[in-house]
């Protein structure tokens, strides 16, 4: 069971496609003139041939309104080309890793392949080795010119955030997972999205599937993936009139593909490495910094053409640990967030009430449909956040001073 992935540029002709007989389905990452502008997954027979006609109907049909608004955009784009009167930034690219020298290689060549096309003033990419146990990190670093490599023998995701944020000598440091490949549009998007929000706190990016080719990998991007949408999106209280905000942090992006300015994040005193700290806590880092951000008065800008593709899970018993992870950071962090700022204790308090109703009501609707893989990833994102409200963050803080005390 598999799908294939195809890339489909509208703006020049096309042909149609046959699917091999092992694959049950496709998904189209569709462009306008290179532009990410929308993505489709359908199930279909094996073996399935789709003539280019039958594929344009489809894809006009679906599509039609998002080349209108795009085409409009670049029109008034050429007629009144955007202006920045401020020096462009510099940028450091920050690849935390551990013990994945083979997903590093294949993301550096991702990079390599658009680095030299930058419109920044100045970019590094340095990669942070997380404590790994064989040599693999480094000598794929060493291997590439112009990549710099630190090592942080302390082991959990925040601590090598940290260290990245302590090397990098960019005004803007952007946050790569290993686990992605940058789409070729993914410096030209975050460049735009900067020149086009210069004041912003940070910026968020597309993630779309790298591989669809396991029924679990097909299963979380039917459910919704990391899918944010393909319009731009202003966080910022005053626009969203969303009586949560900023407590739903998630929606603001994923960890996998982030910005921010790097001022900002020292001002803020960088990650809480209490979270992500591997295995007992995998999560909640990204969350508690979305939030952090937006609580200090400044907007986090979603951009869709600032995009990655992401490595889902394999399996669904790794899916449904990812599940689990998101109820117990999505909690960890709410639970921080009560103690450290009480100004937004109702806020909080509501978000709980409402996320349990949400998730309760999903997992009884799944029930209902004898959907019983859903409702068991239900049931574990649900264990997940009990755990997280009943003491992680404070079992966590004692793990991350546990880490500090054996790294001398």
């Amino acid at each position: 069971m598999s799908y294939r992935i195809m890339d489909l540029e509208l703006s020049r002709p096309f042909a149609g496609f046959a699917l091999a007989s092992h694959e049950t389905g496709y998904a189209l990452v569709v462009r306008w003139e290179g532009r990410i502008i929308g993505f489709l997954m359908k199930e279909a027979p094996e073996g399935l041939r789709m003539d280019e006609e039958v594929l344009r109907e489809i894809v006009e049909r679906d599509f039609a309104l998002r080349i209108l608004t795009v085409k409009l955009e670049a029109s008034l784009m050429e007629r009144w080309p955007a202006t920045t009167l401020i020096e462009s930034p510099s940028l450091t690219i920050a690849i935390c890793t551990k013990d994945r020298s083979a997903r590093l290689a294949r993301l550096l060549d991702a990079l390599e392949a658009i680095r030299g096309a930058s419109e920044f003033r100045a970019l590094e990419v340095l990669v942070v080795d997380n404590a790994s146990v064989d040599s693999g990190t480094r000598e794929v670093v060493e291997s590439r010119a112009d990549v710099r490599y630190r090592f942080e023998p302390k082991t959990g995701l925040d601590f090598a955030r940290n260290a990245a944020l302590e090397t990098a000598t960019g005004d803007l440091i952007a946050y790569l997972d290993d686990d992605v490949v940058v789409d070729r549009g993914w410096l030209a998007g975050l460049y735009r999205v900067w020149a086009d929000c210069p004041d912003a706190g940070g910026y968020s990016g597309l993630v779309l599937p790298y591989r669809l080719e396991t029924p679990a990998q097909i299963r979380f991007e039917r459910e919704g993936g990391f899918g944010r949408g393909f319009e731009r999106i202003h966080h910022r209280g005053a626009l969203l009139g969303n009586p949560l905000h900023p407590v739903g942090a998630g929606v603001v992006g994923a960890g996998a593909n982030m910005c921010f300015r790097r001022d900002l994040l020292l001002k803020l005193g960088g990650f809480d490495e209490a979270l992500d700290t591997g295995a007992p806590l995998p999560g909640g880092g990204d969350l508690d910094i979305f939030y952090r951000v937006l609580r200090s008065g400044h907007a986090i800008v979603y951009e869709p053409r600032y995009a990655v593709f992401h490595e889902h899970r394999e399996t669904m018993a790794q899916l449904r640990r990812q599940y689990w992870s998101w109820g117990l950071g999505f909690m960890a962090f709410l639970e921080k967030a009560r103690r450290t700022d009480p100004g937004m204790r109702l806020r909080q308090d509501a978000m709980v009430r409402w996320w349990f109703r949400d998730k309760l009501i999903s997992f009884a609707g799944a029930l209902s449909a004898l959907d019983l893989r859903r409702a068991g990833d239900l049931a574990a994102e649900l264990r997940g956040a009990i755990q997280g409200l009943l003491g992680e963050y404070d079992r966590s803080l004692a793990r991350s001073r546990r880490i500090r005390e054996q790294v001398v």
